[in-house]
């Protein structure tokens, strides 16, 4: 089946022929990426640029933001919901679950080469973000956490963008503070897991469900505890006590050492299959108010008058 597709939205220098979708895509479909698109895939990075296509629109969300579908067709959110147009799809989906297996390895070796003790990587310090912002300075009082992030910035540099980067400052440390942006049922970013690539300790905040997805002997989980005060005695118990980290190292970081749902191709081929050959009107096409400013003038895939 042959599909013609396009992607806009997404973070700068995002490749069109090269990322997660179009790759997961051409196991299944031959996919031709156009300029006037049967299908757009569109993210959530702020640019709006989707607004000028009339096709079918699927989004997919790499926040906590609930699907809204007066303005696209489908979506792939972190939102466990009973509408057949979202399918659940946390951001971490993209991550090889691979890199997440403990299979053969040394976990006496792996810790003899953490060197450091906690690291933190956030962009925000802001209203919103008070419970991560109070727990790096309390855990401060105990030994530094390097924050290389743009926020609470600590260390005079600051970790480049990407994974590959971020991952690469994470492996000398022990722990890692992987606390989302918010605590919101499913939102599940990729903090824990590039935590777990690195055989970094997560400590983490957010999901109330994560341990649903992610073994809970394997990693701190804030909700876990009955105060902040007893969490951090638990991470300067796993600092002092090498048997003790261990034990948390050698265990598995999914359930029965098998990647959750989540991880399964298939899975995501079924719903874009199902996308793909559902005859439907477009909401853009179905949209009937005045599109207004510089949208006018550039409108993609209108019918075409004779």
């Amino acid at each position: 089946m042959k599909v013609k597709l396009d992607f806009c939205d997404f973070w700068p220098g995002y490749n069109k022929t090269g990322n997660f979708f179009h790759k997961l895509l051409s196991e299944r479909f031959e996919v031709e990426i156009c300029d006037q698109p049967d299908f757009l895939i569109f993210a959530d990075r702020g640019r709006h640029l989707h607004r000028v296509h009339n096709c079918v629109k699927i989004y997919f969300c790499t926040e906590n933001f609930a699907p809204d579908f007066k303005s696209y067709d489908y979506a792939f959110t972190c939102r466990q919901m009973p509408d057949p147009r979202n399918l659940r799809m946390p951001y971490y989906a993209l991550y090889n679950p691979a890199a997440l297996l403990k299979h053969r390895e040394n976990p006496e070796q792996i810790l003899a080469a953490k060197s450091k003790f906690c690291a933190l990587l956030t962009s925000y310090d802001n209203k919103s973000t008070r419970l991560r912002t109070g727990f790096f300075h309390k855990l401060c009082r105990y030994q530094k956490v390097d924050s290389g992030g743009k926020a609470l910035n600590n260390l005079g540099f600051q970790v480049p963008p990407g994974a590959a980067a971020k991952m690469e400052f994470l492996r000398p440390y022990k722990f890692n503070l992987a606390f989302e942006n918010s605590s919101v049922p499913g939102y599940t970013s990729e903090k824990i897991v590039e935590a777990m690539q690195t055989r970094a300790m997560p400590i983490y905040w957010g999901n109330p469900e994560v341990a649903a997805e992610f073994n809970p002997k394997s990693f701190l989980n804030y909700a876990d505890f009955p105060s902040e005060e007893a969490l951090i005695e638990k991470i300067i118990e796993l600092d002092r006590d090498d048997a003790k980290y261990l034990e948390y190292l050698r265990q598995p970081y999914f359930h029965h050492d098998q990647p959750n749902e989540f991880f399964n191709r298939e899975r995501l081929l079924d719903q874009f299959e199902k996308i793909f050959t559902t005859p439907i009107t477009p909401v853009s096409t179905r949209r009937h108010f005045l599109q207004v400013g510089r949208w006018i003038p550039v409108r993609k895939n209108l019918p075409v008058k004779r």
